[in-house]
Formats: C-alpha cells, structure tokens, sequence
C-alpha cells in the first residue's frame, strides 16, 4: 500500500480500517484476558469459599467471556470495515463514470 501524506490530508485514502484492524487485536487481547481473569478469580474466590458452585462458574464463565468478546470483537470490526468497503466501491464507481464521460 502506498501511502503518502498528501493522501492524508487530502481525504483520498481512508485509514481508520488499518485502526479499526489495530483495535480488533486489542479487544481479542481484553476478552482474553478478561477470560483468563475470570477463569482464576472464580477458581480461587470458590476454593477460598468452599463453593462449588463459584468454581464452575469460572471453570464455564472464564472460556465463555474470551470466545463471546473475541466473537463480539469481530463482528463490530466487521461492521465497521463494511462501511468503509462500501465508501471505496462508491468512490471506485466515481471514478470510472467520470472516466466515461
């Protein structure tokens, strides 16, 4: 991709896809985390507790919180790239009616 700073200016190259892509990876790492978090804080919090119920709460919750976030993650990014790949066709479509004329 060739990328030059009057493109930037100028408003003809789009760059929140490359961000949104960026922050993709960043919530795949939080629902990890988050997963993770969650998966220990149920196992520990139940030990401490005696409480079985806690324990498969994390056992279930804590994998269930990284594979929904990760999902949630994609589809928002998804949403938002459509739009943007819609904005490049329409621009494309321009482009080649003006070349017509």
């Amino acid at each position: 991709m060739n990328f030059k700073l009057q493109d930037l200016a100028s408003f003809d190259r789009m760059i929140t896809p490359v961000i949104i892509k960026i922050l993709f990876w960043v919530g795949v790492v939080i629902s990890v985390l988050g997963g993770i978090g969650y998966f220990f804080a149920g196992i520990v919090g139940g030990i401490m507790n005696s409480s079985f119920g806690q324990v498969l709460g994390g056992l279930i919750g804590g994998p269930l919180v990284m594979i929904i976030g990760v999902l949630i993650t994609r589809v928002y990014a998804e949403l938002l790239i459509i739009f943007f790949q819609i904005n490049e066709s329409l621009t494309d479509i321009k482009t080649m009616l003006k070349k017509d004329e």
